[in-house]
This record gives C-alpha cells, sequence and structure tokens, in this order.
C-alpha cells in the first residue's frame, strides 16, 4: 500500500533548522505532538499528505499523517501511499489498525524498523473484494461530529454553569433598574471629602525580586492597568497581606481597581481604601472605582503621583440622596450595567445549547 523510505533530512544542528517563527515542521522520532519536534524557515524535503513513522520504536506509536510539506529526521520512515484516494480520515483508520497489529509484537531488540514496515499486514473494511475508502472517510467523519458534539456540550454546560454560579444568568432588567438608567443622567452628584468615604491604608510591600512567580492563590498586585493589577499569584509571610474587598490605588500610576480577595502589594506606596458604610459589596464598589478615576485622575500621574497625604484633601463626586452618597443606585446600576453587557453572552449560550442538544438527540 505504501513506497517506504527514510525521509530527507538537512544535516544540520537542531538549534540550525528550529527557528521561532518558523512554519515548516520537522519530523522527529516523538511518539506524541504529531512527532513534531519544532518548525523551522528551511524548505520543507518531504511531501505531505503521507504518514511518517519512527524506525527505532517497538510499534507504530510514532506514526502519524502529514498533512504539510516536511522536514525529516533520522531514523524517521517516510510512508507514501501508492493508491488513491488518500487523505487525513483514511490516514487515521490505517494509523490505528497498524498499532493494533503491532501490538506486543516488538522490543527494544527487535524494533519496528523498515522491513518490519513492509512485512506488516493489517486488516481493512472491503466491499466487493476493494478497500472499502468511502466507508472509511464516512466512518472518521461520523467519529469527529461525534465528539466536536461532545466537546460543544461540555464547553456549554461550563458556560451556563458560570453564569449561574455567578448570578448572571438572569438579563432581564427589573422596572428599578431600567428607571436608573433612564434617569442617569439627572442624577444629581455631590462632591464627598474621600476620607469621610473610606478608611484609607498605605499597603504593605514585598519587592518582586522577593517573591516567586505562580506559587501560590493568592494575588499580588502593582500599579498596572493590566489584568485588574494583578501581576501574578503567590505564597508569602501572612504579616504582608492586605485585607480585600477595598478599592486600591496604584501609588505612582494612579491605576484605581476593585479587589474582591485579600491580597500582597509591590509597594508600599499603594494605597488600600476600604469603604466605611456598613452595605460595602463589590458593585457600589465597581460603581465607586469610577467616580474616585473621574475626580482625581486628572491630578495624578507619573508626574504627581497620589499618596496617603495628598488624598487625605481630596474629594470624590458621587451620587447622593439626603445630603449622603446614594449607595442604592449605585448598586442598581452596576446590576443593570453587568446585565446588558452579559445580554449578548447568555443568548449566544442559550442557542449554542439549543443547537448543541438537537445534534446530540438525532
Amino acid at each position: 500500500m505504501f513506497e517506504i523510505n527514510p525521509t530527507n533530512y538537512y544535516r544540520l544542528q537542531n538549534r540550525e533548522i528550529i527557528s521561532v517563527n518558523g512554519k515548516t515542521p520537522l519530523i522527529s522520532n516523538s511518539s506524541t505532538e504529531n512527532g513534531i519536534m519544532g518548525f523551522s524557515n528551511l524548505e520543507p524535503l518531504n511531501k505531505g499528505n503521507t504518514i511518517t513513522c519512527s524506525d527505532t520504536t517497538i510499534g507504530a506509536d510514532t506514526m502519524f499523517y502529514q498533512e504539510n510539506d516536511f522536514i525529516g529526521y533520522s531514523h524517521i520512515q517516510h510512508l507514501v501511499p501508492k493508491f488513491k484516494p488518500f487523505n487525513k480520515a483514511i490516514a487515521s483508520v490505517i494509523i490505528s489498525v497498524s498499532r493494533v497489529a503491532t501490538s506486543k509484537q516488538y522490543d527494544y531488540g527487535n524494533k519496528f524498523n523498515r522491513d518490519a514496515m513492509n512485512s506488516t499486514i493489517i486488516q481493512l473494511p472491503t466491499q466487493n473484494g476493494e478497500i472499502d475508502f468511502e466507508f472509511m472517510e464516512s466512518f472518521i467523519a461520523e467519529l469527529e461530529a461525534q465528539r466536536i458534539a461532545e466537546l460543544e456540550a461540555q464547553r456549554i454546560a461550563e458556560l451556563e454553569a458560570y453564569l449561574l454560579a455567578t448570578g448572571l444568568k438572569d438579563y432581564q432588567l427589573t422596572q428599578e433598574e431600567e428607571q436608573v438608567l433612564e434617569e442617569f443622567e439627572s442624577l444629581e452628584f455631590k462632591q464627598f471629602n474621600v476620607i469621610d468615604i473610606f478608611e484609607v491604608k498605605n499597603t504593605k510591600n514585598i519587592l518582586s525580586r522577593d517573591i516567586i512567580e505562580n506559587s501560590g492563590e493568592i494575588p499580588y498586585l502593582t500599579a498596572s492597568k493590566e489584568n485588574n493589577s494583578i501581576g501574578t499569584f503567590i505564597t508569602f509571610e501572612e504579616k504582608y497581606l492586605d485585607k480585600g474587598n477595598c478599592v486600591f490605588i496604584g501609588g505612582k500610576t494612579f491605576v484605581v481597581t476593585y479587589q474582591e480577595k485579600d491580597f500582597y502589594s509591590n509597594d508600599s506606596h499603594n494605597l488600600s481604601l476600604h469603604l466605611k458604610h456598613n452595605n460595602k459589596n463589590k458593585l457600589n464598589q465597581l460603581f465607586l472605582v469610577t467616580c474616585i478615576d473621574k475626580s482625581l485622575g486628572y491630578k495624578y500621574s507619573w508626574g504627581g503621583s497620589i499618596s496617603n497625604k495628598k488624598i487625605q484633601t481630596d474629594k470624590v463626586s458621587l451620587p447622593e440622596i439626603n445630603n449622603q452618597p446614594n449607595y442604592a443606585i449605585m448598586e442598581t446600576f452596576i446590576r443593570a450595567i453587568q446585565k446588558l453587557v452579559i445580554k449578548e453572552v447568555v443568548l449566544y449560550a442559550d442557542k449554542k445549547i439549543k443547537a448543541t442538544k438537537s445534534v446530540i438527540e438525532h
């Protein structure tokens, strides 16, 4: 069924062949990653739509379909089909039955070399005494469709569970939320002293050179605007831990974020603002983040860093009721915005769930 010969390869060191931005596959003796060691900018030396297999193994576990033209490697055999049609689906069946046929037939003293490949007999579906390529293609297509449906169902189930767990499944605006959105432009705002609204603290300080990145589950905050100011997650001494459920301000950059969880900080010039109001939650503090940014952002930058001392005289503009911050309206507004943002995601999820169920059921 195949013309089997050693692959053509460059007699160069790996570092001379492999490039970070390479496009041509370099096929090695590996039994993973489709046998691809890396990619090269050198010209391919072997044609694709064929099969490769290492001759140093104890079976066909390194037998892979190569869709694209490629560069070979020492001890890699090239199986070029003598028949038509040939494609990935047909190759998948041939590779599977070859692995079954060679299972436990070879060992390290008796390798699956080119002679062994040429003498291997495999079983394939036939019709009227001929290999049934059409059946092989339809069989693989059916398996792929089933697998795609299973993966899609799993993905959608995870999305649906997330929406339910986060309370974002319901995107219908209440009458109160609709009213807040309609009347937002006419809301009364008032200037409040920051220190009347928040208890302001300097964060503790852990130098970046003293941490091990990705060593734990506690956020390590920087003054960056990326990833909600989270640089990495670490494990460190508890005495350096700052309390979460607060507004966090990068002292040198004036990046303002809400931090739900307890955290570590990379600079003692950073500030944590803890709302003094009894009903402090994520929603009203997300609103406060924007208010602080809009009220103070114009005066603080890299050239004029904020500090605990400076913020003592600063004011923040907030919606008010009876000369007090209107925390209820803040919470309602943010909840409404969340629903508007999540609506299209939920509708998409519902559509995909319906389509996936239809595929699986039929």
